[in-house]
């Protein structure tokens, strides 16, 4: 049991064991300038009743989607979480538990993770998939550093079109490893391959792509794939994997590496986080991938079982043949994730992925035919897709705040080409009396 000193005594007491007579000797040796010196200026304590009051107030300060009518995307989308994926995730054996290093007792979380795995790989095509990693941006970053290890080659080439918050995550990872990141510029909303051609070299590690990009429009995947094999530089994706429902999954046009965010499997908003990072990759990768792998195996009684099979984080093994310095996985989100899978199964998910192409595709036509907004791009898309408008745009979001509606995204604060345009998400949550609403919205502002 830990000693927790609660009386004076008791604090003389510890101090005295660890060799200092006031809890100020252990401070010696920061310089005395960084030290605050002075009184903290905090509230009096408040009971428990009285604090639950409070960060309830505080919360209703906030505007969510249990309020307003969501349209946003970009990586967050608001899906339909059915109530037993929450009831699960709150088992206690589940709730609760950490790392799975005793396989005797941690069978459940680990044919969990299993599950998910299996389920993954089976939805994106690939050979193997990880336990997960803490959210897409990392997955893809992480994704990028094993293409440099693999290739023994330092650039990467990434696009545009890929969700900037990932391009900003990439950059971090490279930054302390001496690893080049350029990007490919686009055209009508996709990569420009053109541009990609001109660029790629025997020097490149890997190409980076969205499929569907930031701005919601589906690329040429087979092309760019055959594109960067034929420099033997690996093809790393970044996929909605909603849309593997209805869209080629990456292993059918060669990807390998294929990574994105769950947090439409079965994971809620929250704020942003936590998040569920998906990374799958060809067999030829396994042992270079980051983080951790679960396999079935079976024991001296040959019953079913499951084990830590490859675990090659930096906690486990040598600090320098570690792949990846990530410390652990997103268990839970992962969890919740193969319960909204199973859940759904081949032909739920397919309908789910249907009425957000379906919803999406209604609404964009109908916006279409408002003067003043447009679709921005050409291309074909899955749920996203980028309107333009010669209005202002933050004016406009703020007339739909009003009206308790989260518009969309502003693209200005990401590209300043883009200022006059907003992304829109539709998911399959969206109804068609929600969607009517939007465009009414719409178009009392060219009335104004």
């Amino acid at each position: 049991m830990a000693f927790i000193p609660n009386t004076e005594a008791d604090q003389k007491l510890m101090l005295e064991k660890i060799g200092v007579t006031r809890f100020e000797d252990l401070l010696d040796n920061i310089p005395p300038q960084l030290l605050f010196d002075g009184e903290l200026n905090l509230p009096a304590p408040l009971s428990e009743m009285e604090i639950l009051a409070h960060l309830g107030e505080m919360a209703q300060k906030n505007k969510n989607c249990e309020e307003y009518v969501c349209f946003l995307g970009g990586g967050a989308y608001d899906h339909f979480i059915p109530a037993v994926v929450k009831h699960i995730l709150l088992r206690s054996e589940f709730y609760t538990a950490y790392t799975p290093y005793q396989p005797e007792v941690s069978q459940g979380t680990l044919q969990a993770i299993y599950e998910y795995q299996s389920m993954i790989c089976e939805l994106t095509g690939m050979d193997v998939a990880n336990a997960s990693m803490y959210d897409g941006g990392s997955a893809l970053a992480e994704a990028v550093l094993l293409a440099c290890g693999h290739t023994r080659r330092a650039r990467i080439l990434v696009s545009k079109s890929v969700n900037p918050r990932y391009i900003q995550i990439i950059r971090t990872y490279c930054r302390g490893r001496d690893f080049q990141v350029q990007l490919i510029d686009t055209a009508d909303g996709i990569t420009d391959l053109n541009k990609l051609d001109d660029v790629l070299s025997p020097d490149i590690a890997g190409v980076v792509v969205q499929h569907p990009n930031f701005f919601g429009c589906l690329e040429s995947m087979p092309e760019i794939s055959e594109m960067t094999h034929q420099k033997g530089a690996l093809f790393i994706t970044s996929n909605d994997p909603v849309s593997l429902a209805v869209l080629e999954p990456p292993g059918n046009y060669g990807a390998d590496i294929a990574t994105g965010e769950g947090q439409s499997l079965g994971n809620a908003l929250n704020f942003g986080g936590p998040y569920l990072g998906i990374f799958t990759a060809t067999r030829q990768l396994i042992r270079k991938m980051p983080g951790r792998i679960v396999g079935q195996t079976v024991d001296k009684k040959g019953r079913r079982g499951f084990v830590l099979t490859l675990q090659t984080r930096e906690q486990h093994i040598r600090r320098e043949k570690a792949t990846s310095n990530i410390c652990t996985n997103q268990a839970l989100n992962a969890l919740a994730a193969t319960v909204y899978m199973a859940l759904m199964g081949k032909t739920g998910l397919l309908k789910i992925a249907q009425y957000c192409l379906q919803k999406s595709h209604y609404m964009v036509n109908k916006i279409n035919d408002i003067d003043r907004f447009s679709l921005a791009f050409p291309q074909a898309f899955f749920k996203e897709f980028v309107v333009q408008t010669d209005l202002a745009v933050n004016e406009l979001m703020e007339k739909f705040l009003a009206n308790k509606i989260f518009a969309g995204i502003p693209l200005a604060s990401y590209f300043t080409e883009y200022k006059n345009s907003f992304l829109c998400t539709v998911t399959e949550k969206r109804t068609k009396a929600e969607i009517d609403r939007y465009l009414d919205i719409l178009r009392e502002q060219i009335c104004e």
